[in-house]
């Protein structure tokens, strides 16, 4: 049975002044999440006027788009506290619209007061003809509640427009009995709501800027990506794999990673590090990163070489010297693709095929391979030489040196930190600086294992098929035991178990043939 509103008891409400407000304002300021924000203003306003129930909408949309969406749910009396709606993915709190046929909804209370920022109190929802409570009456039907006094506040930003609106529900008066919404109430919540919607904007404001980072910090990661297609999706996996690892380290309780862990900025800044680590590959030519086979230039210069030797097989004397020139062309083209090695035996090969020669249209006798040919077919990995790896190297050095200019703020000042140090080795040899393991923080040594693993495993590399697990994880054991990554953050990456869950999401099926790691860790 429902107690019938009575009149407002005398409180302390006129008292709320500047000591008070100056101590929400500080209660406001130190809350960092936007649900928590709104969660707070909720709260605030409820302890204000006794209120058991209250909803936060928020604006959503412009124009006929324009609509309120749920954003926090209280109520004491039913025991229901929804911190952040949105993230419920529920659709049972479906948003309002505040137009409808391009008419302004003024049947519902809360998207009336959006409309025309004004705050309305009801005696009793259920004795009012002024807005449609139909919603409110199935609510309380199947929560057996019942819905009285309602108090709705509109909360107006600094340019007086309004970003979200609060509804408060069944006011008690101390002794617990149900009243009106006094005027009383109407002035002292209207006055939070100032300096809530001022706090609100402002976190909506940082957000914007946050998200505009966010999408141009990515857009440039894509960028890089799409330069080159045989390291396309590289930095938008670093970020993931360098989470999965740091998430590990986090939880860890005992050994090395112990007293590890990462705040909400401090994951924020690991993030904008790992899609930034490779920021300075802008600068690097397209076809030093598309080089796809060890001649590749503007084309693959193989076909120059296909040519010659078609002379000499033509000039050639009898069918053994024929089937001899056409293997050594066959072995040319396997070495041209590139590798994870090449033996010396096979650089010899090159140097004595270089020896040989043909005739040319003039009747010339020509090289069958030029010095600058020879060069190129005797790099030992991959299908990059030594000066292009050089020109690849420095896109480290002009990372560093773009993120070191920006006006990174305080929260985010370790990113350069971060995102340079994942070509740097435990014993001091990497570059671009020749840091040791001591010099270098936990996020950037994992950032170093992560980029290595996955360059590793890369399904689009050309000059090799994608590395399967086993493979990958034997090469990041012999680059441990040689101090070329972090041995902590091995051993955590490979017990911890989060590569299965990357494996499964970016590898190939056939990539993956590891299911016991204790073989890597002897």
């Amino acid at each position: 049975m429902q107690t019938q509103p009575v009149p407002l008891e005398p409180n302390n409400q006129l008292a709320w002044g500047l000591s008070t407000s100056g101590e929400l304002l500080i209660r406001l300021a130190k809350e960092t999440s936007l649900p928590g924000l709104m969660n707070l203003i909720l709260t605030e306003a409820q302890g204000i006027t006794g209120a058991e129930g209250g909803t936060f909408y928020r604006v959503s949309g412009e124009d006929d788009a324009a609509c309120l969406k749920f954003a926090a749910i209280r109520n004491s009396a039913l025991d229901i506290h929804i911190y952040n709606v949105e993230a419920t993915n529920s659709s049972g709190w479906r948003p309002i619209p505040l137009y409808i046929d391009g008419q302004p909804n003024h049947a519902n209370v809360a998207s009336f007061v959006a409309l025309t920022k004004e705050t309305v109190i009801i005696e009793d929802a259920y004795e009012t003809s002024n807005f449609d409570f139909t919603g409110t009456r199935v609510f309380d039907e199947s929560h057996h509640y019942r819905s009285r006094s309602i108090m709705a506040v509109p909360l107006l930003n600094h340019d007086q427009q309004v970003i979200g609106v609060m509804q408060l529900l069944n006011a008690r008066n101390p002794e617990g009995l149900l009243h009106t919404f006094s005027t009383e109430d109407q002035a002292t919540v209207e006055a939070m709501a100032k300096f809530a919607a001022i706090t609100l904007d402002n976190h909506k404001l940082v957000d914007s800027h946050k998200n505009l980072l966010d999408a141009f910090i990515k857009a440039l990661a894509q960028i890089i990506d799409v330069r080159s297609p045989h390291t396309s999706a590289h930095c938008q996996r670093i970020p993931v794999l360098t989470e999965l690892i740091a998430g590990a380290a986090c939880e860890q309780k005992t050994g090395y990673f112990r007293d590890f862990n990462l705040d909400q900025d401090g994951w924020y800044e690991l993030n904008v590090a790992a899609w930034l680590h490779d920021c300075g590959k802008l600068a690097t030519s397209e076809n030093v990163l598309n080089k796809g086979t060890k001649l590749q230039s503007l084309h693959d210069g193989v076909n120059a070489i296909r040519a010659r030797f078609a002379t000499r097989v033509a000039y050639a004397e009898s069918e053994e010297e024929r089937a001899r020139i056409r293997s050594e062309l066959i072995f040319i083209e396997r070495i041209n693709m590139g590798g994870e090695f090449m033996s010396e035996d096979e650089k010899d090969q090159i140097r004595a095929i270089a020896l040989t020669t043909w005739q040319d249209a003039l009747g010339q006798e020509q090289a069958t391979l030029s010095s600058d040919e020879v060069v190129n077919l005797c790099i030992t990995r991959g299908t990059i030489n030594e000066d292009e790896r050089a020109h690849i190297n420095r896109h480290i050095n002009l990372t560093i040196e773009v993120l070191e200019k920006l006006p990174f703020p305080a929260k985010l000042k370790r990113v350069p930190e971060y995102a340079g140090g994942h070509h740097e080795r435990m014993d001091g040899r990497g570059y671009p600086k020749g840091l040791t393991r001591d010099q270098m923080s936990i996020p950037a040594r994992i950032m170093g294992v992560a980029d290595v693993f996955e360059a590793l495993t890369a399904k689009e590399r050309p000059y090799k098929p994608p590395m399967p697990l086993s493979q990958a994880f034997s090469i990041l054991r012999k680059m441990k035991d040689d101090n070329h990554i972090d041995p902590d953050v091995f051993e955590l990456f490979l017990t911890s178990g989060v590569w299965r869950g990357y494996a499964q999401e970016h590898m190939l099926a056939a990539q993956i043939d590891v299911d016991d790691i204790k073989t890597y860790l002897l």
